[in-house]
């Protein structure tokens, strides 16, 4: 059936409900899981030169700071219960994308996601990964509310 699952997470509150039904699915299964996190690009402050390359420099810092302590959390949970887990972090400009190329990458044959299920306005403002994966993705898509 599904061997390997991608679990796109950002940190949030909502990944842990994507970590927590990973993790009991991939144990049912018998199959393992690629963690992914895609931390944002800087945003360029004023100015160029030494300033922008300093803020780049931080900035990248501190999201895979992040990054790497989401993802050890996740490879702790996914030891206790037994389930093979292989961490991925990168930066992305369009995470839909990034997502579909990790899951390629990877050879996964599922992704297990979180969706805010936002209003039709809160779409249009911010906009549904969920969404966009549905309609893009080749992939069977587990999306949790």
């Amino acid at each position: 059936m599904f061997e390997h699952l991608l679990v796109p997470i950002d940190g949030s509150d909502l990944s842990q409900r994507a970590m927590d039904a990973s993790i009991e699915l991939a144990r049912k299964l018998g199959a393992r899981i690629t963690g992914f996190i895609a931390e944002p690009f800087a945003t360029p402050p004023p100015g160029i030169g030494m300033a922008y390359l300093d803020a780049v420099k931080k900035h990248d810092k501190s999201a895979f700071a992040h990054a790497e302590g989401v993802l050890s959390a996740f490879a702790a949970r996914c030891a206790e219960a037994g389930v093979a887990f292989t961490p991925h972090a990168t930066q992305a400009g369009q995470i839909d994308d990034a997502i579909l190329a990790a899951a390629a990458k990877h050879g996964c044959d599922m992704i297990v996601m979180v969706t805010h299920g936002r209003s039709a306005l809160g779409e249009l403002m911010w906009g549904s990964h969920a969404k966009t994966l549905l309609s893009r993705s080749r992939l069977p898509l587990l999306v949790l509310h």
